[in-house]
């Protein structure tokens, strides 16, 4: 078993506070919505929060609501990618997905619930840890990453690209809406939180959103082609199956890995603006090159 560190623990603890009682009725929906949060996942994107957030001196206390903001977006879109008029999965981080513990109609209601929740976590940053425009900033950025221009968007056309062939300019697109846009997010909702008087580079962060979103999706691709359903998490080769293009159909696996090492230079290339202060956030990037 793989030792959790201290920032896991501080997410699940996070996430677990900010997600109703299963207690409380209506039970089945608060049990479905933390079955598909809780004791799971790689935690990236709060950990992306938590890293960029601290370059500007950010508190845990403040970041922690986008922290779980981002995680429970990512979770509610899980759900839903896994419904069998979606993606029709039957496994997810280990154990059955959502629609499999239950059922699709509490499935669907749990992500909806999820998505929401994001918004109502978002939106209740304590007063007085930032200027409210700031948190009405963030907030938009959220939203706009998870609508049509962003995450929805993306899974509408990775549904249509099911019936017709995409080249390489269409999928990039696809891929910076559908998993790129969250990533972004999680990188820049830290940077609008940030108080005016806290000077650091914004451009590179901005860079950075852009190619490690992109960089996610191309090694989850390379994965999905070479890794086994216990490193996954879930079955491998479902874009195969579903003849979707993916990264390494169009490409080749080779170069597939040639163009990940080149969109990891280039978040590593944005990162060198800053010092050790960014050491989280480059072990970060160095994690999709594992």
């Amino acid at each position: 078993m793989i030792a959790r560190d201290e920032l896991e623990i501080h997410i699940e603890s996070v996430l677990d506070r900010f997600l109703p009682d299963a207690a409380r009725p209506p039970q089945t929906l608060h049990r479905a919505m933390r079955y598909a949060v809780l004791g799971g996942g790689k935690r990236y994107r709060p950990r992306l929060v938590y890293a960029t957030g601290r370059l500007f001196g950010l508190p845990d206390t403040l970041l922690d609501h986008p922290a779980a903001a981002v995680e429970l977006i990512h979770a509610y879109s899980l759900i839903h990618d896994d419904l069998p008029a979606m993606d029709d999965d039957d496994e997810r981080r280990g154990k059955p997905s959502c629609h499999r513990a239950f059922n699709e109609a509490t499935a669907i209601l749990a992500g909806d619930a999820l998505q929401t929740l994001a918004f109502e976590v978002m939106s209740s940053i304590p007063d007085g840890s930032c200027p409210p425009e700031s948190v009405l900033k963030a907030v938009h950025t959220l939203a706009e990453a998870t609508g049509t221009a962003g995450l929805a968007g993306g899974q509408m056309l990775d549904l249509e690209a099911v019936s017709r062939p995409l080249d390489l300019e269409a999928l990039t697109d696809l891929h910076l809406r559908k998993t790129g846009a969250l990533i972004r997010a999680s990188i820049l909702i830290p940077v609008l939180l940030a108080p005016d008087r806290v000077r650091a580079p914004v451009e590179p962060l901005q860079r950075l959103a852009r190619d490690l979103g992109l960089a996610f999706q191309i090694r989850d691709d390379i994965l999905d082609a070479t890794a086994d359903a216990k490193t996954l998490g879930r079955n491998p080769g479902g874009d195969e199956r579903q003849h979707r293009a993916t990264f390494v159909t169009l490409l080749g696996l080779e170069e597939a890995r040639l163009r990940l090492a080149r969109c990891l230079a280039q978040c590593r290339d944005a990162l060198s603006a800053f010092g050790p202060e960014a050491a989280p956030l480059r072990s970060l990037v160095e994690d999709r090159a594992g």
